[in-house]
C-alpha cells in the first residue's frame, strides 16, 4: 500500500507503509517504539534510541510552524503540470519537521513562524489513490 503514498512514488515496500491507511483515514501519525517509547516524526522503522525494530503509529498534533519555503517554477518529473508551486518545512508542535505543498488556504507569501496545520489529503481512484498532506493556514483558536 506503500505505492499510494505522495503524489508520485518509487518505493514499494516499506516497515512503515501503514502510514498510506493512517492518511486515508484522516490521520497524522507519528511512529513510538514499543520498547522505549521514543516517538519520530516522520515515521521511522528503527528506533533511534534503542534500535528496537517494533513500532506503532500514534496520532499527533497537527499544529505546526512555518521555518521555510520555495516556490518551484522548474519542476521534476511528475509534477509538471503543478508549477509553479510552493514547498515549506515547518516544525511540528509534537516534535520532528516536515515538508509538504502550500495547500489552498495557505497564501504564498506567508511569513516564516506562521502557524499552520498539517492536514492529510486523498487525491484520486482506484489505482489512481494518492495519499499526502499539505500546510494549511491555522486558525489559532479552532484548531486547538
Amino acid at each position: 500500500m506503500f505505492d499510494r503514498f505522495g503524489m508520485i512514488t518509487l518505493t514499494r515496500f516499506s516497515k512503515v507503509g501503514g502510514i498510506v491507511d493512517e492518511l486515508l483515514a484522516g490521520r497524522f501519525v507519528a511512529s513510538r517504539c514499543t520498547r522505549c517509547g521514543a516517538r519520530s516524526f516522520p515515521p521511522r522503522a528503527d528506533c533511534s534510541e534503542c534500535r528496537s525494530g517494533e513500532f506503532e503509529f500514534v496520532e499527533i498534533s497537527r499544529r505546526a510552524r512555518l521555518l521555510s519555503y520555495t516556490t518551484i517554477h522548474a519542476a521534476p518529473t511528475g509534477f509538471e503540470d503543478q508549477v509553479p508551486y510552493t514547498l515549506g518545512v515547518v516544525e511540528l508542535e509534537a516534535g520532528g519537521r516536515a515538508m509538504a505543498c502550500y495547500g489552498e488556504t495557505l497564501p504564498v507569501d506567508s511569513e516564516l513562524g506562521t502557524p499552520v496545520s498539517v492536514v492529510p489529503c486523498v487525491r484520486g481512484k482506484g489505482d489512481g489513490l494518492r495519499a499526502y498532506y499539505t500546510l494549511e493556514r491555522r486558525e489559532e483558536e479552532a484548531d486547538g
